[in-house]
């Protein structure tokens, strides 16, 4: 029997939520996406990725095998969102919020013709619709020309307003916090798991206390030790700690999709001279990097700044990414602004009020004297000066090995 119901409704189940920035802000950033609309005489944009859906309206979505968009004309902001998530998305959205259904067949493309019963000039991200996505945008919207606006949007956004910079700069307190919690469960015998739990249950009662209307969802923590340092986002396990072990400490607070970081190498009661060695070295690059970050310096001249101090001690070879990226909307699914990450194939000029982190690794392979994965990470806040750094957790040999006898 075929189901006789609705393809698309409203669900306005209780009111608009307190937003995470003013209704300037958001004002703000429309209006520079608009303007991108009229340098690329686009009829309208259609967003699909976490980062510029949770940007451009406020809301973070959980696809779970969905399909979500934001629809932006000279006129209208609305939200796309399956039925499964009620009215979360309506009392999330800055703007309108259009539901489909279910019931039948590419709902979620009925929507975005009703909202777009016209246009012919769209603007959608390259670099997120799939090749299915991209077939069947072309069938609901036959004859209409698609232009990237993925890459202009990511340059807006690798700016920040004062207000996200005072939200990045709340996440890296509440990550210093999350470090702490980190150096508190640490002991010989303990595993990665019940170290991560308690930094993690620490960030999200600071982000519950300090920001009372944020959704809290995404915040979590990476804690390695001994082999498990050799990758920087190696998921964390019950390996229990050892004496002389190097450790990683890896505290992600998010907020409203914001992320932020801290990462730390330690140690577990003792250390080796050969680990202080290549920890000593990995420290030098942090330094002279956080003194490079300045504006007007180019990304990938810090990287090869940085290759050279590497490459004195001998050790190039065992680096194992680039030196730093940006912040905002991003985490391990969100995305990230690709073209504000500190390596030698990025010319973007680093400007006021951009922020990247400084955080150099390198990996010395198990069975050699050393072995491990050495890493350390700061956020900065260009300034028109230099920059600032928001990270206020120790580092080094004097504050991170970790003695609990």
């Amino acid at each position: 029997m075929a189901l006789d119901m609705e393809r698309l409704k409203h669900i306005r189940n209780g009111g608009k939520v307190v937003g995470t920035f003013s209704e300037a802000e958001m004002a703000r950033r429309i209006a520079g996406l608009r303007r991108i609309l009229g340098e690329l005489d686009l009829h309208a944009a259609i967003l699909t990725s976490y980062h510029n859906i949770a940007y451009y309206s406020d809301f973070l979505y959980t696809r779970f095998g969905r399909r979500y968009a934001l629809v932006v004309t000279a006129d209208k902001v609305t939200s796309v969102s399956a039925n499964i998530d009620g009215g979360q998305p309506w009392r999330r959205t800055v703007g309108d919020n259009l539901v489909y259904t279910d019931w039948r067949r590419d709902s979620f493309f009925h929507a975005l013709q009703t909202l777009l019963p016209r246009a012919t000039r769209i603007g959608i991200e390259f670099d997120h619709v799939d090749l299915d996505t991209r077939q069947l945008l072309g069938d609901a919207f036959d004859g209409a020309s698609f232009l990237d606006v993925a890459a202009p949007a990511m340059r807006q956004r690798m700016v920040k307003s004062a207000e996200e910079i005072a939200l990045i700069t709340e996440g890296a307190r509440i990550a210093d916090l999350g470090g702490a919690a980190c150096v508190e469960a640490i002991a010989v015998g303990v595993p990665e798991h019940e170290v991560a739990l308690h930094s993690t249950r620490t960030m999200v009662r600071e982000i519950a206390r300090s920001l009372p209307h944020a959704e809290l969802m995404d915040t979590w923590t990476w804690f390695q030790s001994g082999l498990n340092t050799d990758g920087a986002h190696n998921p964390v396990t019950s390996r229990r700690i050892e004496r002389g072990d190097i450790l990683s400490l890896n505290c992600f607070p998010m907020i409203a999709g914001y992320y932020t970081a801290l990462e730390r190498t330690l140690f577990a009661e003792e250390i080796s001279d050969a680990h202080l060695k290549y920890w000593e070295i990995n420290l030098e690059v942090y330094r002279a990097g956080l003194e490079l970050i300045r504006p007007g310096a180019k990304c990938r001249d810090i990287a090869h700044a940085l290759n050279e101090i590497y490459a004195e001690h001998g050790v190039l070879d065992r680096r194992t990414f680039g030196y730093g990226h940006s912040f905002g909307v991003l985490c391990h699914y969100y995305g990230r602004e690709a073209g504000l990450e500190l390596r030698e194939d990025v010319d973007t000029v680093l400007e006021p009020d951009m922020v990247v982190s400084m955080e150099p690794m390198i990996m010395i392979p198990e069975g050699e004297p050393g072995a491990g994965g050495y890493r350390e990470h700061d956020i900065l806040v260009v300034t028109a000066e230099g920059a600032r750094n928001v990270t206020g957790f120790p580092v080094g040999p004097d504050a991170n090995v970790i003695r609990k006898g």
